[in-house]
Formats: structure tokens, sequence, C-alpha cells
């Protein structure tokens, strides 16, 4: 029986859901958010990404579930990855150049 429930919820679909991207597009109008944009920044953020977000959520709502799927499985796999994989070796290259200065003696 649990392997049952696992089958079907690695086939569930994923529910689609533009909540999340309609909050943070009501968050950017904040002054909280413009406040912190204009101090870190020294300009007021537009939400020009928030609001395209937004249309594209809307739009794949539109869509049939199976391009859906397709749609956000191939974005998920353009989005770079935040870390730079390195070697063991360019690892410690980098380690040196960046902070072999505190190796040696003054």
């Amino acid at each position: 029986m649990s392997s049952e429930k696992e089958a079907s919820s690695s086939k569930e679909k994923r529910r689609l859901s533009c909540t999340a991207h309609f909050d943070a597009l009501w968050f950017c109008y904040s002054p909280v958010h413009q406040m912190q944009q204009y101090y870190r920044l020294g300009v007021l953020d537009n939400c020009s990404g928030k609001w395209k977000a937004m249309v594209d959520c809307l739009m794949l709502k539109t869509k049939p579930s199976s391009q859906v799927e397709e749609i956000l499985a191939a974005q998920e796999k353009s989005k770079p990855h935040i870390w730079s994989f390195r070697t063991r070796y360019e690892a410690s290259q980098y380690w040196r150049r960046r902070y072999g200065h505190l190796d040696r003696p003054e």
C-alpha cells in the first residue's frame, strides 16, 4: 500500500498557484520595500520583475497541464546554479590566491 502512495505521489502534478507572485508584487509596492531599495541601491524599484513573474504565472494558468509541466521543467533546468563547483585542486588554488597572505609570517 505504501508503494502505491509513493507511486501516485511521484506522478502527482504540481498545482500552479500565483499567490506567491501576487504577494511579492504587492510587497514590492510597499513603502518598506521601496525604502530598502532606495537605501541599498539609491533608486526605487519599478517592480518590473515581479510583474513579469505574475503575468507569466497567469499565462501558464491558461495552458494545458501537460504543457505547464514541460514549461516548468524547462525553467528549472535553465536556472543557473548558485554555487560554482570546483575540484579539490581548484579549491585549494583558489583558497591560496584569496587567503594565502594570511599564512605568511609578518
